[in-house]
């Protein structure tokens, strides 16, 4: 009977706990949320995530379950979670909404994840974020979802009325380019270069903003850009990016991805270069070629070749390279190659991240490198001096493989 009084006991507490974050409907349909929402008087809030994305677990398991956050859109909204991708794990309820997740991605634009939909009590769509965000920037982005002055659906609105408003063609850009609707974002600049026009559009706010409009090389940012080059340069100044650091970015997502995610050919990168300075002369890409080499021969684990690409990267940017990337190159050999090659090239990558740079990490990678190429004596002094210099946090990994040094064990 104990037993049983502590068991109706704890019952109502557990469902009290429960309901300090946000409450998501269940078991239900499009048609159900929408006439909930309407007979209740809230706005729905659907957060659009897929398993595999990592912002979209964040928000789930960290923004969600707070009871700020819980309080604001349980009060609010009539919430939903759906699921944009497929898994063998799904279960019947995610099946269920297989139909209306395809729909939701075309009505509405999804394309990035997580993206958030603000629709109103008659279930039409009048806000979209795009992006996570703390508890209290996420309540506020939400909270201009329920305001028709600052409603997304609003300001577009507005945009198509006034064709001839220039500040309202850049203000719609910018929310378009954060909202990642492409075509609208599109729309808005060019109609923002169109209005315009000219030297007028020659200042360094302006190229900033026209920078990320840039999106093709039939763009009219992008035109714009190539056509001012050095205009645009003394523009940004030494601080800023350079129009051809802009322009090889664009050709880089329109000519050299699409190539890459080709993954039933064996990349050319001699032939793609000679391509891009044949189609695109005006734009060096050599630099940004380069980068992406070392990105492809990680992905394919072909290590020698990554440690040819790592090295010209290297010798290309000279001491443009951070400590941060030369350690992440070589530890990325150590883990996973064996070659006696290799592992000299990452020892190099290694000491010159530690060059006035002594992090505790740092030096442990270069440790575990000296170990696997044979130097037990130095390896150990290097580990005892990341361990020295490491944090109580970090300490207990280093000192499991110093330890591990000392008995001659494997550290990979």
């Amino acid at each position: 009977m104990k037993k049983l009084l502590f068991t109706l006991l704890i019952i109502p507490f557990l469902g009290f706990a429960q309901e300090k974050g946000i409450v998501f409907e269940h078991q239900t349909t499009w048609d159900k949320v929408k006439a909930k929402a309407k007979a209740t008087d809230k706005y729905i809030f659907v957060d659009c995530f897929t398993t595999w994305c990592g912002p979209c677990k964040y928000m789930s398991s960290n923004v969600f379950p707070q009871e700020k956050v819980g309080d604001f859109f349980n009060a609010n909204f009539v919430n939903l979670k759906l699921q944009m991708d497929q898994t063998k794990d799904d279960s019947d309820d995610v099946k269920s909404w297989y139909q209306e997740a395809d729909r939701f991605a075309k009505d509405y634009a999804v394309r990035a994840y997580p993206t958030f939909l603000i629709f109103n009590p008659e279930g039409e769509l009048v806000h979209r974020i795009v992006g996570g965000g703390e508890a209290d920037d996420f309540i506020a982005k939400a909270q201009a979802g329920l305001d028709p002055e600052t409603q997304y659906v609003t300001l577009v609105n507005k945009f198509e009325q006034n064709p001839t408003d220039a500040d309202l063609a850049k203000k719609t850009a910018k929310a378009a380019m954060s909202a990642y609707d492409q075509d609208l974002a599109k729309k808005a600049t060019a109609r923002y270069i169109d209005l315009v026009g000219g030297e007028a559009l020659l200042t360094a706010e302006n190229i900033q903003f026209l920078a990320q409009g840039a999106t093709s090389s039939t763009s009219p940012a992008f035109m714009l850009i190539k056509e001012n080059m050095q205009k645009v340069d003394e523009l940004l100044g030494d601080k800023g990016r350079k129009s051809n650091d802009i322009l090889a970015s664009v050709l880089s997502n329109e000519i050299v991805m699409p190539v890459i995610r080709n993954k039933n050919e064996e990349v050319d990168f001699t032939a793609l270069k000679e391509r891009l300075a044949k189609e695109h002369p005006y734009v060096d890409m050599t630099s940004i070629l380069a980068s992406i080499k070392t990105q492809y021969y990680f992905s394919k684990k072909n290590w020698p070749a990554f440690k040819d690409a790592v090295n010209d990267y290297i010798a290309l940017n000279n001491k443009k390279v951070s400590p941060n990337a030369l350690n992440s190159f070589a530890w990325s050999v150590f883990e996973n190659c064996d070659d006696a090659a290799c592992i000299q090239a990452a020892l190099n990558w290694s000491k010159q991240s530690l060059e006035g740079n002594e992090e505790p990490a740092f030096l442990d990678t270069y440790a575990n490198l000296l170990y696997k190429s044979g130097d037990k004596e130095t390896a150990i002094k290097y580990q005892e001096k990341a361990i020295a210099k490491a944090s109580d946090s970090e300490k207990e990994n280093y000192v499991a493989t110093l330890d591990k040094m000392k008995k001659g064990e494997q550290t990979w």
